[in-house]
């Protein structure tokens, strides 16, 4: 038996009709990308740069958020980076399957009918890759059945085009179909910028966010600033675009691009592929940067027309002065540019980002000496190529040729090694396998896998591996026991080329440009640079039919959650603020070093409860290392005496503060939230009752999630000496506010009356000051105890009126 979730919707006026048009086409399903209304965003850039701009020359990602700002006449005056807050008109959504299932129950108590911009969702998530291909894809549809049907139920009832299992990963689909230059589209995961690699700014966000679009209300981002990143020269044989970003990553860290969208410009940018600037964009959200973006141009145009988008390449054609930053810009950059950095292409040497962060370069001619010295293990355990990153033709092109080379000299994956492909989507795993590619791989003893993100994202039902291992993979991130749950695996990062080096190989310490491999024969011989295609000559193969995305649109349609369903669950709202100072709160834990969304909701097994809240709360914060426990992870002592378990894992002590009725906050470490954009990091420790988050820094993703969930975000005014008050005995600790009644834009503080008591006794006392950057939007959702709180309130008011 299933309970049907009955939807009561509003009737939608006129005023969703400009964001669905801008972006090309209606709201209703698509399977590819229309034109973009180009006259429209001129018109309204034109109408930015004449009044509020004072007609100053912007660069290209100024340009995309000016032309969909969604009120200009409401702005009085120019927008300050860092500071403003600017209401914008989305083009697209796009989801794939975890955080979809969130942000579709959250949807669903919107109170609309169909969504009001294009909207897509891609089920990429939940294949766990282990037999390889079809077989993976099949054994999701028998644990994950129930998700999809929901997700397809939902995609039918509200006219979003559904993507089943099997048909691709998410970010690779856009790029195939959606992503046109010029565009705006919130993704919701954080890799979304790859649409940076076709002109397109994309955005990765929370669900919360992702519903706004739907929606049809305006997105809120504060005003970024715009670091330019000029490329010189051509990269050199063994280098490749993921190089580039290897190298940003190395020199901005973690946290360098926080509050940036990072353009590139400059003559090195026109030998890149339009796959290759996509690879650089999907992997700049590792710097924490809001989005990456390149200028359009002829590799962008031969990807569109190869990917049957000609029309739109034709548009754009017609618009180069739109879609690339000013000419001023282009002859000063230093002046325009809220920083640059320089990157030579031609000096530019492979590299190995790793382990346990993304951010840790070592050039490939200094890692045998690293490997060494860090006592990192040499011997590879496996090898992957593919994920959203680098899984284009090009990227499986090239490696293929090295695999060919092997081959060719009776050589395979070196003994120990697991060599595993994951094709990006159908149209790449059809087009290799028509081309040789997969060919190519199976000689040298490769398995591929389904077209699935697999064990990027901890999908990987991996033979059990003791102790420290090294894996090197063509992924994104490789946060410690995100690929295979073992926190022993050192993961590195690298190019396609270098990860099939290395599983030649089988050595992290092996250079192919200096070192040799021995031949079945005996003899010994250096791989040749690979010669890889930017596009198949003979064009994509489309690939299987049934892996096309389903267009239905039936507002009838039923979207069944079953009332015994351990992996959805409908949303009840949460609680809306009681117009108080917080009091009598306990610090559950104060969180030392990095603390990842990974590390505050956890993937892998975890991902089938995406649609249960209750369920998935109980992995909150289990990653997370305890300052005044010397840094152990998933446990704390319980700040209430007789509450039971005195100490224990971190939900458990979480779960008791709930049924106590105890308010409780974290306190967090640098650059708090990094890591991908899933809301649960932020709807798991609400719903457990958590009330604020003082951190050190944040996140922009995971900010703004928590500002959505109605918990308040706090930033010490002096981060490195408040935040030691926390990390002794945190259990001690009774804090209250003030500040919160009377919270404002205008006056960014909030302040912290700690006071520390023993046995009953108070025997200190802290008054701390912090910040927080809430918008007044922002703060009517805490108000009102949510985003979604509000939405609904609204809508409601709407039919009444309508009524």
């Amino acid at each position: 038996m299933f309970r049907q979730q009955t939807i009561r919707t509003a009737k939608i006026g006129r005023r969703y009709a400009t964001a669905a048009a801008a972006g090309g086409g209606g709201s209703g399903p698509q399977a590819r990308a229309a034109v973009p209304n180009y006259a429209l965003f001129s018109e309204r850039l034109a109408l930015a740069r004449a009044t509020v701009l004072e007609n100053r020359p912007l660069t290209l990602a100024q340009k995309i958020l000016y032309a969909h700002l969604h009120d200009v006449s409401s702005m009085t005056r120019a927008p300050v980076a860092g500071e403003t807050y600017l209401k914008l008109s989305p083009d697209r959504v796009a989801m794939q399957d975890a955080s979809a299932q969130m942000a579709i129950l959250q949807f669903m108590l919107s109170g609309m009918a169909q969504t009001a911009v294009p909207t897509s969702i891609h089920c990429d998530h939940l294949v766990e890759a282990h037999a390889g291909g079809d077989a993976d894809v099949a054994r999701s549809w028998q644990t994950s059945r129930e998700i999809y049907e929901f997700l397809q139920a939902a995609s039918r009832k509200y006219g979003i085009a559904f993507w089943r299992p099997g048909s691709g990963i998410i970010h690779q689909l856009v790029l195939e179909n959606y992503a046109a230059p010029g565009t705006l589209m919130l993704g919701t995961d954080s890799h979304t910028p790859n649409g940076g690699g076709l002109g397109m700014l994309a955005i990765g966000v929370g669900g919360a966010d992702a519903v706004d679009a739907m929606a049809g209300i305006p997105w809120e981002l504060k005003a970024p600033r715009v670091m330019g990143v000029r490329l010189r020269g051509r990269l050199a044989p063994w280098a490749s675009p993921k190089d580039v970003i290897l190298a940003v990553a190395g020199r901005l860290t973690v946290r360098g691009g926080t509050g940036f969208v990072v353009e590139y410009f400059g003559d090195g940018v026109a030998a890149l592929s339009g796959t290759g600037m996509a690879t650089i964009c999907n992997m700049g959200a590792e710097v924490g940067a809001t989005t990456s973006v390149f200028p359009y141009g002829a590799p962008m145009a031969r990807y569109l027309r190869a990917t049957q988008r000609g029309a739109i390449a034709d548009a754009a054609d017609a618009q180069h002065a739109l879609l690339r930053a000013d000419a001023e810009v282009a002859a000063d950059p230093a002046r325009y540019y809220d920083e640059v950095v320089d990157i030579d292409l031609a000096a530019l040497e492979p590299a190995y980002n790793g382990p346990f962060t993304p951010d840790l370069r070592t050039p490939r001619s200094l890692m045998a000496d690293a490997v060494a010295r860090e006592g990192w293990p040499d011997r590879v355990s496996a090898a992957l190529i593919g994920s959203c990153t680098n899984s284009s033709y090009q990227d499986l092109s090239r490696a293929a040729e090295l695999a060919r080379q092997a081959a060719a000299r009776g050589l395979r994956v070196a003994e120990g090694t697991e060599l595993l492909v994951s094709p990006g989507s159908e149209q790449i795993r059809a087009t290799m396998q028509r081309d040789g590619i997969q060919a190519a791989f199976e000689a040298v003893g490769a398995r591929v896998l389904a077209n699935a993100c697999g064990p990027c994202i901890g999908q990987w039902k991996r033979d059990a591996v003791q102790g420290p291992n090294t894996i090197v993979s063509s992924f994104n991130r490789n946060f410690r026991a995100r690929n295979d749950g073992n926190a022993d695996t050192l993961n590195f990062l690298a190019s396609p080329d270098m990860v099939m080096a290395a599983a030649l190989s089988g050595r992290l310490s092996f250079d192919p440009a200096r070192d040799s491999l021995r031949a079945a024969d005996g003899a010994e011989f250096r791989l040749d640079p690979p010669q890889g295609a930017e596009l198949p000559a003979a064009g994509y193969a489309a690939g299987r039919a049934e892996y096309r995305p389903l267009l239905a649109h039936e507002p009838e349609a039923a979207v069944p959650i079953a009332p015994t369903s351990t992996r959805l669950q409908p949303l009840a709202a949460f609680a809306p603020w009681d117009g108080r100072e917080l009091a009598d709160t306990r610090v559950l834990v104060t969180v030392q070093g990095k603390c990842t969304t990974d590390h505050i909701s956890a993937a892998g097994k975890w991902l089938k409860y995406k649609g249960h809240l209750e369920n998935l709360a109980r992995n909150t914060l289990i990653g997370a290392a305890n300052a005044a426990l010397g840094g152990r992870v998933n446990h704390v002592i319980n700040a209430v005496p007789g509450l039971e378990p005195a100490e224990g894992t971190i939900p458990d002590v979480a779960r008791a503060y709930r049924a106590a009725g105890v308010p409780w906050l974290v306190v967090a470490d640098y650059n708090y939230g990094e890591g991908s954009a899933r809301e649960h990091a932020a709807m798991q420790p609400r719903f457990l009752g958590c009330t604020a988050v003082v951190a050190r820094s944040f996140a922009r993703i995971h900010e703004t999630n928590l500002k959505k969930q109605g918990v308040l975000p706090l930033v010490f005014a002096r981060p490195e000496e408040d935040y030691h008050v926390f990390a002794d005995a945190p259990h001690e600790l009774v804090v209250r506010t003030e500040g919160v009644v009377g919270l404002c834009a205008e006056r960014p503080v909030v302040h912290l009356l700690v006071d520390r008591v023993r046995d009953g006794v108070q025997v200190a006392h802290h008054r701390i000051e912090c910040r927080h950057t809430m918008s007044a939007d922002q703060i009517a959702w805490f108000k009102a105890g949510s985003a979604l709180n509000l939405i609904a309130s609204q809508q409601q008011q709407q039919q009444q009126k309508a009524h």
